[in-house]
């Protein structure tokens, strides 16, 4: 299945150069196989494999979904949580020529029934009873929204009465024996690195349903090896899944990176702050995956009590995370803590090292990744000064082909030569983005441009402010306000008084101070991502300005 954007020339301008190679991800658990057959690769709560069994696992789960007649380039949806099987079924997919696409174990009928309708799933990799949620008879329930929809595979290692025909237990299929010889039917159907839509994946989105996004391998294998370099990551380390391997902020540093550099991986299937460190100090993990609000609660826990001296360093990603949040995280966990920029619907941006300072590692975005070429650009069109804040573009070998086969939703996301936008307004001083704002979130006040993470960024360091979302409402006179949505430290109470005049102190232009607060025990967050859902907010705030409130 062809990707439908990357061109001919595009490809061969991206191997040309060095960035796009012909290797897919299940080499490096072929290669580890053999390099560290007997070190460990993957451990849950239940499970440890290591990376001669993962070999093994991968290739006899692999066969039997070949033996069972599901064709290549059939698509496969895995909705698991942070789990061992869950992991390798990511793998063997790959193996088999199957397009796979992962989301987070929340979804619900209104989203799976899109995505398998979307996609024309062939089979579902699930658990049976994940928090109390039957997930097997919400499948059930389903049958007929894809056309081609005859397997589910349970992470189970039995398969219950009643269960619908083609229910398997991905689990006993793994641990089949296989004859050597038939491996060759697995090569028959090895995806091209280029040419091939390897694997699909999900926007969280906060309108309507997720958007699916198609991926050539070479490009998720490109950004992997940038963060390997950004991270130092190497076989000795071992990485952790705190936040869902599904999505971009455990995902990118457990499922796509540590593989490539043979560092193991352990997965934390429930979390909870406490788990989290006694899980660290456990497995002496080195690196974790986390959103922000993660970390926000890792912090309240009493880490003194826990070693955490094995911890290198935190990646934070999937929504804001404040300064001084990562401030105290470094201070308390020894750890560095690293940011990045990056979107499922354009691709990976930029990113800081572990050894830049940590101004620039809590403040900025870090550098262009190698291989992409940024302009920013004003309302106009035209480059902006530097250090003058302006619309990020790109173009490079870190994107995505697109929205699934869908060319007219990726047209106007993608130009023709490739060049993209995040939506973020940012400026470049010294090489380095600084985000001002997200275009779409920007506040226009009488003319004037208010961007919320510049405002965002200075509220967070008052120290009564635990978390901070600046949004807009509308008004009459000037178009539109902004407001501050606050939720103060434990204890503390907040006043809008005390907001503007910390604000002014910190000679914040006038026309930029909030002329609203809401106090409120939480910001609300898109499922398990970590995002602030500002929709959410600016629907709450105009129903109380509409209101007279």
């Amino acid at each position: 299945m062809r990707p439908i954007r990357y061109t001919d020339e595009m490809i061969a301008e991206f191997k040309r150069d060095g960035y796009w190679t012909d290797e897919i991800f299940s080499d490096f658990w072929t290669k580890n196989a053999k390099e560290l057959k007997d070190r460990e690769a993957l451990v849950d709560s239940k499970y440890r494999v290591t990376w001669g069994q993962a070999k093994d696992l991968i290739d006899a789960l692999a066969l039997a979904w070949v033996k069972l007649g599901i064709p290549k380039d059939a698509r496969l949806i895995i909705q698991a949580p942070n789990s061992v099987y869950g992991f390798l079924a990511r793998v063997a997919s790959e193996r088999a020529g199957l397009v796979s696409l992962t989301v987070y174990p929340y979804l619900r009928e209104k989203e799976l029934e899109y995505m398998l309708e979307r996609t024309e799933a062939f089979a579902v990799c699930i658990p049976q009873i994940y928090r109390k949620f039957n997930y097997l008879e919400m499948y059930k329930g389903l049958v007929g929204k894809s056309k081609n929809l005859k397997y589910f595979f349970l992470f189970d290692e039995d398969v219950p009465d009643g269960a619908p025909d083609g229910t398997f237990s991905l689990i006993k299929l793994a641990h089949q024996k296989i004859d050597p010889s038939d491996l060759r039917l697995l090569d028959e159907r090895r995806f091209s690195s280029t040419d091939d839509v390897g694997l699909l994946t999900s926007t969280t989105g906060t309108t309507g349903l997720p958007k699916l996004v198609e991926w050539p391998i070479s490009s998720r294998v490109c950004t992997s090896k940038a963060r390997i370099d950004i991270w130092r990551l190497t076989k000795d380390d071992i990485t952790m899944a705190i936040a869902p391997h599904a999505g971009g902020a455990a995902g990118t540093l457990t499922y796509f990176a540590a593989p490539l550099a043979g560092a193991k991986t352990v997965l934390m299937e429930e979390f909870d702050p406490e788990g989290a460190l006694a899980l660290i100090e456990k497995e002496k993990v080195t690196a974790i995956g986390v959103v922000p609000t993660h970390l926000v609660r890792m912090l309240e826990a009493d880490e003194t009590k826990y070693d955490l001296s094995s911890l290198r360093f935190i990646r934070s990603a999937g929504g804001y995370l404040p300064p001084q949040v990562a401030e105290e995280a470094e201070r308390r966990y020894k750890a560095i803590i690293t940011s990045d920029l990056g979107t499922q619907d354009v691709g990976s941006v930029s990113g800081c090292t572990i050894d830049d300072p940590g101004e620039i590692r809590r403040r900025t975005v870090g550098r262009m990744l190698p291989g992409n070429k940024v302009r920013l650009l004003d309302d106009d069109g035209k480059d902006v000064p530097e250090g003058n804040p302006g619309q990020l573009w790109f173009r490079g070998p870190h994107a995505p082909a697109g929205y699934y086969r869908d060319p007219e939703s990726t047209a106007p996301v993608f130009d023709k030569d490739g060049w993209t936008t995040t939506g973020d307004i940012v400026k470049s001083e010294e090489g380095c983005l600084w985000i001002m704002g997200r275009s779409k979130d920007m506040i226009i006040r009488g003319g004037q441009n208010i961007y919320p993470a510049e405002i965002e960024g200075i509220l967070n360091e008052h120290p009564k402010v635990a978390n901070v979302a600046i949004v807009g409402y509308p008004d009459k006179e000037m178009g539109e306000r902004a407001c501050a949505c606050v939720v103060p430290k434990a204890g503390q109470a907040f006043t809008k008084e005390e907001m503007v005049s910390f604000l002014k102190e910190k000679k914040l232009a006038a026309f930029k101070l909030p002329e609203r607060l809401e106090v409120m025990g939480a910001l609300p967050i898109v499922g398990d991502s970590g995002k602030v859902d500002k929709k959410v907010l600016k629907s709450d705030i105009e129903k109380k300005v509409a209101g007279g409130q």
